[in-house]
């Protein structure tokens, strides 16, 4: 078979495994953990007679070799949703330490396996957004 014959027919096959890959993954969900569009999420400040969510299991974030090295030291903020299950769904930064050395993704990686005993409204467990701070401290 000549080159090109061969060349054609290997780049139309990754095509096809580059168009089928995006149909799929534009068919299933980014997370099983987000909440559909549909869902409601509650807000503290804004939803009235509202019990808030409160940690039963924490995952603490840890320091990556480049941020230790360059002594960055703070916290980063977070908004993250907590579902009626009592696990983490969407996270957003809201105020970050280090994007450049990995410790904004060290933190949401943590925030993503944190458990909770679900916040409530009219006793029925809902989606609730919350701020989260993690602190990154280097030992002296």
């Amino acid at each position: 078979m000549p080159r090109s014959a061969l060349a054609l027919r290997l780049s139309l096959a990754a095509a096809v495994v580059v168009m089928t890959t995006l149909a799929a993954s534009s068919a299933v969900p980014v997370s099983a953990l987000s909440q559909a569009k549909n869902d409601k999420v509650y807000v503290p400040d804004r939803d009235a007679g509202l019990t808030l969510p409160i940690v039963v299991g924490e995952v603490k974030p840890t320091y990556t070799a480049a941020a230790m090295q360059a002594k960055i030291e703070g916290s980063i903020f977070m908004n993250i949703v907590v579902l009626a299950s009592g696990r983490v769904g969407d996270v957003t930064v809201t105020k970050s330490l280090d994007a450049e050395h990995g410790l904004d993704q060290q933190a949401v990686n943590a925030a993503r396996q944190w458990t909770f005993k679900p916040g409530t409204k009219d006793g029925q467990a809902v989606n609730v957004e919350v701020t989260l701070e993690m602190t990154f401290t280097l030992r002296k």
